[in-house]
């Protein structure tokens, strides 16, 4: 299956946002097969595992209108991950949309992360009319908290779960997931505000 995907192409100040491509497939792959980028993921993915989650975002793309895109340094063209909406269908308080983000470790720090959400949030509200976006992650992954907070969703405890998907036995320490949101009208008084 070929990567191409349906995603719109979007410019920040420093990135450009698009749809996965075949060429992405291999540095893409190198940033799943990275320990340290999937410590809060429950481990590396293999290349086959990797492949096949690209199909899915493209897949994704043109069933939702939404999805994940290919984020590139437009200084140096360099893929260095991805962020984007996903839909979130196992969550205690039913189906969701997620905002989230992956990227390779040479790319941390940046403030790329936020800087490409806040897209993805733009898209969600603005354009596909969701009325709220939600992010989770387990609470040891203080980076992926910093880049919610920074975007302006807001923590709900009173949401938090334990990760179904989560292997309680070798990955004690993710199970346990802190729920950030943000609604559409918050998310519209802040882009309006001076």
């Amino acid at each position: 299956m070929s990567a191409t995907s349906e995603a719109p192409e979007r410019v920040s100040r420093r990135l450009l946002l698009r749809g996965f491509t075949d060429a992405d497939r291999g540095p893409f792959a190198a940033l799943n097969a990275d320990p340290e980028v999937t410590r809060h993921l429950q481990g590396p993915l293999s290349r086959e595992r990797s492949d096949a989650f690209v199909d899915r975002i493209a897949s994704c793309w043109s069933e939702r209108g939404y999805g994940l895109w290919a984020l590139e340094r437009r200084d140096t063209g360099e893929f260095i991950g991805y962020t984007g909406l996903w839909p979130a269908d196992f969550l205690p308080g039913g189906p969701a949309v997620e905002v989230g983000w992956r990227l390779a470790r040479p790319a941390w720090g940046f403030g790329y992360a936020p800087e490409a959400a806040r897209e993805a949030l733009r898209l969600g509200f603005a354009e596909v009319g969701l009325e709220e976006v939600v992010s989770f992650t387990p609470a040891v992954n203080t980076a992926s908290l910093r880049v919610m907070d920074k975007i302006g969703l807001v923590r709900d405890p009173t949401r938090d779960f334990d990760h179904p998907r989560v292997d309680a036995t070798a990955y004690p320490s993710l199970v346990r997931h802190l729920v950030h949101a943000l609604g559409a009208q918050r998310w519209r008084l802040s882009t309006t505000a001076p």
